[in-house]
């Protein structure tokens, strides 16, 4: 590109305009430059809030990923459960949405014989088909009980935040359908993104902290108890998960 207009200046007035011209030409290239390499040189790291708070256990998130996904019936990429605790009058009803926790440091790709389960570069965890052998380890691996075995394709089967429809900029699909907001997907490495903002004003946790598989699903009021809960005692506490015929966890 050339900057400098390579006809002589006439005066020192035009010279004094050329020189000025072409530091600010130089400016913005180096400027646009910099935003083209910073751009280039970062990284998304998909994660999802979710704040139980707003959560009214309606299952819209569970139908429509069963929709888009083409989940076989009595499996389940994304389910709510239900915690009922407490004795009367004093009895509360509390929903838990569940899925894959898409875990930075996870355990069902280290066991993996086929490497079928990887990590792709913005930190979901994903499954190919064409390569699982159907196994089994991950879904032993997992400490979420995220994973089933498709009975289609006979290879393991999750949630993988609906990489497809990222593909093409939409939201997931547990996401979109989502009347009352409870869920925010974004990039956790981009602070302006609201669900970085919400994190960073918001108490949060994950599912199992200590199995320190580093899980990018939050929460935000979270009350995970269960039946053996010895903080409940003499309480009536029963879960149901709503998955695979709705067995208990």
């Amino acid at each position: 590109m050339n900057i400098l207009n390579t006809k002589k200046p006439s005066s020192r007035r035009e010279f004094i305009k050329a020189v000025s011209t072409a530091s600010v030409a130089l400016a913005s290239t180096a400027l646009s430059g910099s935003a083209i390499a910073k751009a280039i040189e970062h990284k998304p790291r998909y994660g999802m809030l979710i704040d139980t708070r707003r959560c009214v256990g309606c299952h819209a998130c569970s139908i429509s990923c069963r929709a888009e996904n083409n989940v076989p019936e009595a499996h389940h990429r994304s389910w709510v459960e239900y915690t009922e605790k407490g004795t009367f009058p004093d009895a509360t009803l509390h929903f838990l949405p569940r899925l894959c926790n898409q875990c930075s440091t996870p355990q069902c790709t280290s066991v993996c014989p086929t490497n079928a389960t990887y990590i792709r570069d913005d930190g979901i965890v994903v499954i190919d088909p064409e390569i699982c052998i159907g196994c089994k380890y991950c879904i032993q691996a997992c400490p979420y009980d995220a994973r089933f075995i498709n009975p289609e394709t006979g290879a393991a089967d999750k949630c993988d935040f609906c990489v497809d429809r990222l593909a093409v900029g939409m939201e997931p699909a547990c996401v979109a359908s989502c009347f009352n907001r409870a869920r925010i997907f974004g990039d956790l490495n981009d602070p302006n993104s609201e669900i970085s903002r919400m994190i960073a004003k918001n108490a949060v946790t994950v599912l199992r902290p200590e199995m320190g598989t580093k899980p990018n699903v939050f929460y935000i009021g979270i009350d995970y108890a269960d039946e053996h809960d010895v903080r409940f005692p003499n309480q009536h506490i029963r879960v149901t998960t709503h998955r695979d015929d709705n067995k208990r966890r």
